[in-house]
C-alpha cells in the first residue's frame, strides 16, 4: 500500500518512548532557553534560541497554546469539545478539532481501518483508558464494534459555515490520543516559526518536533528508550540516539502500557478490525516524518501492523524513516530504514 498524506492546518497559527539528550555547551548568538512543565497528563520540554526580546513571553503563550488544545481535545476536561461530543452533544467545532478529525479520518481510510480514532470503547473493554476491563468475550467485542468506525462519522457544515459531526450511530465516540500530542508539537512549532524562531525543540509526552540546530550548532539528538518490560522511566535505559532537524519523531511501544491476566500479556495496542490487543514480535516503532502529527499516527499504525507489514509499508513509502525494535526468539533486535541517522548511545 502506498500511503500519501496531506492536510491543511486551519488552526490559528499554525509518543512515548523518548528522552532528550540535552548537551550543555556555549553557542554563538543568543543563549538557548529551556522551559519545562506539565501538560496533557504528561510533561513537556521546549528548548529554543530567542531571536529578539519579543520572545520573552513564550512561557505565558505556552499556557495559552496548551489550553487551546485541551479545550478542544482533552478527555480529562469535561467541558472540552471532545468530551461534549462523546456525551452526545453536538457542539460547533473549532479548527483544532477539525484538523484532528480530518487527519484521523484520512488515516482511517488509508490504513483500511487499522488506524481508528473511534476505537476508544474497545480500549475500555479490554481494560485501557478511563474504564476498568473485565472478562472479554467475542460477543462483547462484536457488540462494541457495531459502533466503532470512522466511516460512521461525517463532518458537516450549516449555512453559516459552522462545523459539526454527524453520527450514523449515537454511541460513536472519538479519542485523538494517537495524534493529539504530535499535533500539539506541530501547533506550537507553527507559533514559534511565526515569531521568527528557527532553532528549537518541542517535546510533549515523548512526541518531538525539531527545527534548526542545538546549542552546539548541530542537529538535535534524541534518545530512544530500550523497549523492555519494566523500563518505565524515560531516559533511564536507552538503546540509541537519532539525529533530527526540521522533522517530527515519535515512538510507540507495548512495554509500558499492558497488563498480564491468566499468564497472557495484553498490550494497549488494539487492532480495531479484530477488536483485540495485537500479538506480534514488534516491541516499538520509532517514526520520523515531515511533522510530529504524521509521525504520531504512523507509529501507532506500525504497532498495529507488526514487524513484517511495517517493513513492507516503509519500503513502499521511503519519505518516512523508521527504527523498528522487535523480539526474535527472546533476543531483542532492530531494523531501520537506510536514511535514518542513528548513533550509538554510548
Amino acid at each position: 500500500m502506498s500511503l500519501k498524506y496531506s492536510y491543511s492546518i486551519t488552526a490559528h497559527i499554525c509518543t512515548l518512548c523518548l528522552s532528550l539528550l540535552l548537551i550543555c555547551s556555549c553557542s554563538s548568538g543568543r543563549e538557548y532557553v529551556q522551559q519545562t512543565g506539565f501538560a496533557q497528563g504528561s510533561t513537556y520540554n521546549i528548548i529554543y534560541q530567542p531571536v529578539n526580546d519579543s520572545t520573552s513571553n513564550i512561557e505565558t503563550l505556552l499556557e495559552r497554546w496548551f489550553a487551546e488544545i485541551d479545550n478542544s481535545l482533552s478527555g480529562y476536561n469535561e467541558e472540552s469539545l471532545i468530551s461534549r461530543f462523546n456525551r452526545g452533544e453536538n457542539p460547533v467545532l473549532d479548527s483544532i478539532f477539525i484538523d484532528n478529525f480530518n487527519i484521523s479520518k484520512e488515516m482511517y481510510n488509508l490504513s483500511g481501518g487499522l488506524f481508528d480514532a473511534s476505537a476508544g470503547p474497545l480500549f475500555s473493554l479490554w481494560g485501557f483508558g478511563f474504564k476498568e476491563g473485565r472478562e472479554v468475550t467475542r460477543e462483547m467485542i462484536d457488540s462494541v464494534k457495531a459502533f466503532v468506525g470512522m466511516n460512521l462519522l461525517t463532518l458537516v457544515r450549516d449555512s453559516l459555515g459552522n462545523a459539526r459531526i454527524a453520527k450514523a450511530d449515537p454511541r460513536v465516540e472519538l479519542n485523538f490520543n494517537a495524534v493529539a500530542q504530535g499535533y500539539t508539537c506541530d501547533y506550537i512549532a507553527r507559533h514559534l516559526y511565526s515569531m521568527g524562531l528557527s532553532n528549537f525543540l518541542i517535546e510533549v509526552g515523548g512526541e518531538v518536533f525539531c527545527s534548526g540546530v542545538n546549542r552546539r550548532g548541530k542537529e538535535w539528538r534524541i534518545g530512544v528508550d530500550s523497549p523492555v518490560d519494566g523500563n518505565n522511566i524515560p531516559g533511564e535505559d536507552m538503546t540509541c540516539a537519532i539525529l533530527l532537524s526540521g522533522k517530527g519523531l515519535v515512538t510507540s511501544g507495548n512495554y509500558r502500557k499492558f497488563y498480564i491476566k491468566d499468564g497472557r500479556k495484553f498490550s494497549h495496542t488494539i487492532d480495531p478490525l479484530k477488536g483485540e490487543p495485537v500479538s506480534h514480535s514488534l516491541l516499538s516503532a520509532t517514526i520520523v516524518a515531515e511533522n510530529a502529527t504524521m509521525a504520531d499516527a504512523l507509529a501507532t499504525y506500525c504497532m498495529v501492523l507488526g514487524l513484517e507489514k511495517s517493513q513492507a509499508f516503509l519500503k513502499e513509502n521511503p519519505q518516512y524513516e523508521a527504527l523498528l525494535i522487535y523480539d526474535n526468539n527472546g533476543a531483542t533486535e532492530s531494523w531501520s530504514t537506510s536514511g535514518l541517522k542513528v548513533e550509538d548511545f554510548r
